[in-house]
């Protein structure tokens, strides 16, 4: 296991732990990592000296709190699939439809870009970006 301090487009920094370097890059390429604060998949590695676990080592001193938000996000994602619809890519759309009373209120999820949700909170549409954190993450 390999100990890596990851830094999202954003500038927050976190650390994650992963089998090897190639699990990470795997990870990484398919956008399989979250930034923890923002929910950004642009993460890269950060400077730092990695730290290998050999054998049971005893874990860090932030690792309860980080198991802990990383429960907490995936029971608020639970949450999100369980009563809002999803929209896919049409996520600026259907809001902005939302919005502007085109269609039914209801709440929504689904993916935008950092520019589309820019721009959307820009135009007075309520939007809150998760990171959204898988079962496995």
């Amino acid at each position: 296991m390999i100990l890596f301090t990851l830094r999202c487009a954003e500038q927050h920094e976190f650390e994650a732990w992963f089998r090897d370097n190639a699990t990470y890059e795997s990870q990484a390429a398919a956008g399989d990592i979250a930034c923890p604060v923002c929910g950004d998949h642009g993460v890269r590695k950060a400077p730092m000296a990695p730290r290998v676990a050999r054998g049971h080592a005893e874990p860090t001193p932030a690792a309860p709190e980080a198991a802990a938000l990383r429960q907490a996000l995936r029971e608020i994602r639970r949450a999100v699939e369980a009563h809002c619809d999803y929209v896919g890519g049409r996520f600026a759309e259907e809001a902005r439809r939302i919005h502007y009373g085109e269609c039914d209120a209801r709440p929504i999820y689904g993916e935008a870009t950092r520019a589309e949700a820019q721009d959307l909170r820009e135009e007075g549409v309520a939007v809150v970006t998760l990171p959204w954190v898988g079962d496995g993450n």
